[in-house]
Order: structure tokens, then C-alpha cells, then sequence
């Protein structure tokens, strides 16, 4: 997996009402999750960062919901969100809601999450698209040093990338919210230009056997030597 470094420092969010266009951003997740979140079961979600503790989950099929972070409202745990303070394959499913742009670890978040996960364990993976009007943003000297310009922008070919290696299974990818100033980006725009929306959600399983099965050989039946009779043996002498 390639580095993700950036010089620059990382500020950590709060809240969705910390970022212009915040509550946009949280009313559309919400709205595309909302089929999603009765779909996963299981005993326990962790919400890892400020921000997943920060979006309604009240849909979901899991009842144990326990949020993880370091600044935050309504926090359960005080935790880096790189290293969990919870035993292995002991959570049913995670949510990272742009966990991943305010973090200098991504990669090791992610090998957290493996690590928690139960075999056939949910992961909900939100981030900021690069390929967007509010990529195009992080170019412009004014805008560089506001939020959310200055948060991390990961394309998706890259997400699927990490994912892959920790063998997860895609089961859901989409770009969302063309104009970042809207709710829903404009329907319209939303249709005909998915690729260019400001948001990114992946949902994915942990597997623990690979995706590409080989088919097993079958033992040919042919040729099969006759039992040797050892009184019929001649050996040199």
C-alpha cells in the first residue's frame, strides 16, 4: 500500500457544525445510509472519531453503539482512533466517517478495524472525493487553510486498494453531494454526474478467505496401478 503522508498539520473536528456546509454533509450520508443501517446485526458498532459519533445511527439493527475518540460530544471511549483499546474479533461492525481525512494513520486505522472486526464484520467508510468541486478547492491559496480543504482526499481506486489488501469485500460504492452548498447536490446532477460528488461512501465486509477461489482438482481415476503382490516379486540378487 502506498504511504499517505501530508506536510501539512491535522486539525480534528469536533463536529459536522465545525466545517461550512457541515450539516449538508451529514444530512446526505444520513439519507443514503438510512437503508443500509437495518441491514447490519450483530451485538456491537463502534463509531470511531468525532464524527461518526456525530451522525444518526439510531436506524441500525445493533443496539450496543459505542463512540471512540479523543474530542468529541457524547464519547464513550477516549481513544487514538489507531489503536483500539478493544480485543480482537470483538465488534460486529465499524463506522468511520471521515475518520480517515483527519488522521495522520489512515492505514493503521484500517488495520485496527481488521483487527476488531468479527469474521463477516460490517465496515461503513466515509471520506472527501478529490475529483469534485470541493477537490478543486484544496488548489486555491485562500481556500487551502479552511475546512474542509485541509482535511486528507482519498479517491476511491485507492480506499478499494487498502481494502483489498486487508481482503474486505465491496459491497456498496458511491459518490454523493455534486454542489456542496445543497442537501441532496441537486438531484439532476446527482444522476447524471455521480463521479464528481463531494462525498465518498464505501460499505464492505471482512472475509477471512479469498475472494478468487480456485476450483479444487478432481484425482483422475485413470491409470491406476494394480496392486503389487509381493510373493510374485523377483529382486536382484
Amino acid at each position: 500500500m502506498k504511504a499517505a503522508q501530508s506536510k501539512k498539520s491535522i486539525v480534528r473536528l469536533t463536529s459536522w457544525d465545525d466545517m461550512p456546509y457541515g450539516a449538508y454533509y451529514r444530512q446526505a450520508l444520513g439519507q443514503e445510509l438510512k437503508a443500509w443501517w437495518p441491514k447490519l446485526f450483530g451485538l456491537y458498532l463502534l463509531k470511531i472519531g468525532a464524527l461518526s459519533a456525530d451522525l444518526d445511527t439510531r436506524d441500525c439493527a445493533i443496539f450496543h453503539q459505542i463512540n471512540v475518540g479523543l474530542e468529541g460530544k457524547c464519547l464513550h471511549v477516549i481513544a487514538e482512533p489507531h489503536r483500539l483499546p478493544f480485543s480482537n474479533k470483538s465488534t460486529d461492525a465499524c463506522l468511520l466517517a471521515h475518520t480517515l481525512s483527519y488522521t495522520g494513520h489512515p492505514r493503521q486505522i484500517l488495520r485496527e478495524v481488521d483487527r476488531v472486526l468479527l469474521d463477516d464484520g460490517w465496515l461503513v467508510i466515509t471520506t472527501f472525493n478529490p475529483v469534485s468541486l470541493l477537490g478543486l478547492g484544496k488548489i486555491c491559496p485562500i481556500l487551502f487553510r479552511r475546512h474542509p480543504y485541509r482535511s486528507r482526499m482519498y479517491t476511491q481506486i485507492r480506499l478499494l486498494d487498502w481494502l483489498g489488501v486487508l481482503n474486505f469485500e465491496i459491497l456498496h460504492c458511491m459518490r454523493l453531494q455534486v454542489l456542496p452548498w445543497r442537501q441532496h447536490g441537486g438531484h439532476l446532477l446527482s444522476m447524471c454526474f455521480p463521479v464528481i460528488g463531494c462525498l465518498s461512501l464505501i460499505i464492505a465486509r471482512k472475509r477471512t478467505f479469498p475472494l478468487s477461489l480456485m476450483p479444487m482438482q478432481k484425482q483422475s481415476t485413470h491409470g491406476l496401478q494394480q496392486p503389487i503382490n509381493a510373493s510374485t516379486c523377483s529382486y536382484p540378487q
